[in-house]
């Protein structure tokens, strides 16, 4: 699959207020240690113009598991790339959590990565989704 019809699986919808700033999140999991259980993938976002269709992000997710991931910051950043792709949000972020004993000896490892636009700055919303 190229980056193109990865994309493209993420289908996106008007937003229905673009004047209010609001957090929307999606939480799905993916498979990518092949003798573990699945990755957590959680993405929150402020919309612009656009918002993730929901059963578009499943439709993701299964094609994002076919795909061989070298890092769970591989995955995490092609994620970022590919929601302020297809969103323009004003704000974006994606958090990656392996499950327990994806790698010997390691208890936990997790990648949050994110992106706003230009100027964009919201902090007593941004501190509510800390408490989420």
């Amino acid at each position: 699959m190229d980056i193109n019809e990865r994309r493209a699986l993420l289908e996106t919808a008007p937003n229905p207020d673009e004047t209010l700033d609001y957090i929307s999140g999606l939480e799905g999991s993916i498979l990518v240690f092949p003798k573990s259980g699945p990755t957590a993938l959680a993405i929150r976002y402020v919309p612009d113009r656009r918002i993730v269709n929901p059963s578009a992000f499943g439709e993701y997710l299964v094609g994002l598991s076919s795909l061989q991931w070298q890092t769970l910051e591989e995955l995490a950043t092609t994620v970022l790339g590919d929601l302020s792709n297809q969103l323009v949000a004003r704000w974006v972020r994606v958090r990656v959590t392996a499950p327990n004993k994806a790698y010997p000896g390691v208890g936990a490892h997790e990648v949050v990565v994110e992106d706003h636009q230009p100027g964009w700055n919201n902090p007593s919303l941004l501190s509510r989704e800390e408490t989420l």
